[in-house]
């Protein structure tokens, strides 16, 4: 499934739904263990999110999928084989310093990509019990999910900019001082701080205009709410204007803005 194909995508985001929300048990059920380390990064990582990402990978490995995954938490091992213009990434706890914090902000997210752009992602928020996901081309929607069940799924896009009373996601513990120069162009706009992927989330379901991260971040950390945006009617650039580029040697994307507008995407230099 290296190409972009409708019919396969949408049977494969049903199954990365279903992942995610096993994932999300899992990190609910592991929540009281409290078990807090340090990588190497300086970043923590807890026992959620390794069971989290054993659930995910396992899934996707019985499924025989034809694309390389590459999950976070085992990414040093398996970056110097990515290779393929088309793989799947995974983030089995995003927001990590939330989940600790126990704040509801973090997120598992799983996003493919294919010949090196984002093309279907799910983001699932387990302790707000709730998926978005997305196919670009194809559209995006929201459900939610408890013991018993999951909801029909409602579609959602991205709104037009308003003229007033413009919502701008800042996140609640990377925000850098190259960001707030930038957020010096909107002087009026409110701000919402907020863990993990669910900036691209509030974006994408038309509840917010903007989300600029002009530091660095890893590919697994954007991939799945770039597709998301996108497939919502949105647009996810450097802030030049430029593609994104994903699957580099370092696994980092420099900067980048999602815009649920696009007249707010700036322009190629």
């Amino acid at each position: 499934m290296p190409r972009f194909d409708l019919a396969a995508y949408a049977a494969l985001l049903q199954d990365m739904t279903g992942l995610g929300i096993a994932a999300a048990e899992t990190i609910r059920s592991a929540r009281a263990e409290n078990d807090v380390r340090t990588k190497a990064d300086g970043s923590p990582v807890t026992g959620a999110d390794e069971a989290a990402e054993a659930v995910i990978r396992e899934g996707l490995a019985r499924l025989g999928l034809p694309l390389p995954v590459v999950s976070e938490e085992q990414a040093d091992r398996e970056r110097a084989s990515l290779a393929a213009p088309s793989f799947i990434l995974v983030d089995p706890l995003d927001g990590t310093r939330e989940f600790i914090a126990g704040r509801d902000e973090y997120t598992v997210n799983i996003g493919v990509v294919a010949d090196g752009a984002p093309v279907a992602g799910v983001i699932v928020a387990p302790a707000r019990g709730t998926v978005w996901r997305g196919i670009v081309g194809r559209g995006a929607e929201r459900l939610k999910f408890s013991a018993g069940g999951t909801s029909a799924p409602e579609p959602i896009r991205t709104r037009p900019r308003p003229a007033a009373d413009i919502l701008v996601m800042v996140s609640r513990s990377h925000l850098d001082a190259r960001t707030e120069t930038y957020l010096k162009r909107w002087p009026d706009a409110r701000r919402e701080a907020s863990g993990s992927a669910l900036k691209f989330c509030r974006v994408a379901e038309g509840a917010a205009d903007l989300y600029p991260r002009l530091g660095p971040t890893h590919d697994w950390d954007v991939a799945a709410g770039h597709a998301i945006v996108v497939a919502a009617g949105g647009s996810v650039v450097t802030p030049d204007g430029t593609p994104l580029v994903y699957g580099t040697p370092d696994l980092k994307i420099p900067a980048f803005l999602a815009c649920g507008d696009p007249k707010d995407v700036p322009e190629e230099t």
